[in-house]
């Protein structure tokens, strides 16, 4: 307790949202050097999406739980109303399911293969190797950005009474998006896991997807990504760009509007460059083309099926 006090203490800066921030910061680190430097150490990659999942869940929690302790707020089940917006509770636990599922799902696949063919070579080479477990919790700070905002606010700004309708049309739009997002790349990740399975048993000698929405995409995963952070993007934005939200905050003017909108899209906006242009589609891309570009029917699928989003019809 007497740590906790220290904490609060240390990174009580005045401002809601600096105060929020810096804690969730120095979890997220906490988590990546405590996982990555065993690991460089043992030149393994084997946790490094499991951690990845944990430093979601422990941003998340310092988010949602640091200030409300602030308030002096009593913190159980019961009173979780009252102590937090139905948005704040929403939104941190739909990107804590979206941490779950994709680090699950990663770190299945890792045990499955034994490795992550993205770390063969960096792996040997500690400092860049602690650089990469180090960046994982930038990303994770980046895609919380969204969450941490909206969990710096005091809950009693959100009531009906003081000016914020209890549901905007940003909280449909963005949360519609997320839950489109979060299940297209859900199926996509299951469609592949079944379509590996199937070929390591031999069932078909396909060398790589076209089948499901995998027909309709050639990166519907990256597809649903970006698109469950523009939707928690458009919800956060949303609701911090409310009057009384931002005077919560202590924003005011077109400086408060920018940082509603600016610190919601950082999330959105580093997720689709590193997918788009850093590590995922160039990466894959390349791969494939390497390996299958000689083929007439890869090509043919190359060309006619969309890179990112699904074809309907």
């Amino acid at each position: 307790m007497a740590f906790l006090q220290s904490l609060l203490h240390i990174t009580d800066f005045g401002s809601p949202f600096l105060s929020n921030l810096a804690p969730a910061v120095l979890a997220a680190y906490a988590v990546q050097l405590g996982f990555g430097i065993p690991g460089v150490a043992a030149r393994s990659d084997l946790f490094y999406d499991f951690s990845g999942g944990w430093t979601f869940l422990l941003t998340l929690a310092s988010s949602l739980l640091l200030p409300a302790l602030r308030r002096g707020a009593a913190i159980n089940m019961t009173t979780a109303l009252d102590s937090w917006n139905w948005r704040q509770l929403a939104m941190t636990g739909g990107v804590a399911l979206y941490a779950v599922r994709l680090s699950g799902y990663l770190f299945r696949r890792v045990l499955r293969k034994g490795h992550d063919s993205r770390f063969d070579k960096i792996k040997h080479q500690p400092r860049r190797f602690l650089i990469f477990w180090l960046v994982q919790a930038v990303w994770v700070l980046l895609c919380c950005m969204p969450v941490i905002a909206v969990n710096s606010v005091h809950p009693a700004a959100f009531k009906a009474g003081m000016g914020v309708p209890d549901v905007l049309p940003t909280d449909v739009l963005g949360l519609g998006l997320w839950a489109l997002g979060w299940t297209v790349e859900m199926v996509a990740d299951y469609q592949k896991s079944v379509w590996y399975a199937e070929k390591k048993n031999k069932i078909h000698d396909e060398e790589y997807i076209t089948r499901g929405i995998w027909a309709r995409s050639r990166f519907p995963n990256y597809f649903g990504d970006i698109t469950l952070w523009i939707g928690m993007a458009i919800a956060a934005a949303g609701v911090l760009q409310q009057g009384p939200i931002q005077a919560s905050l202590g924003w005011s003017g077109t400086t408060g509007l920018l940082k509603a909108i600016l610190l919601p899209a950082a999330a959105p906006a580093f997720v689709a460059w590193a997918l788009l242009r850093a590590t995922g589609v160039p990466l894959s891309q390349a791969k494939y083309d390497k390996l299958y570009g000689d083929r007439k029917d890869y090509q043919e699928w190359r060309n006619k099926t969309p890179l990112l989003i699904p074809r309907i019809f």
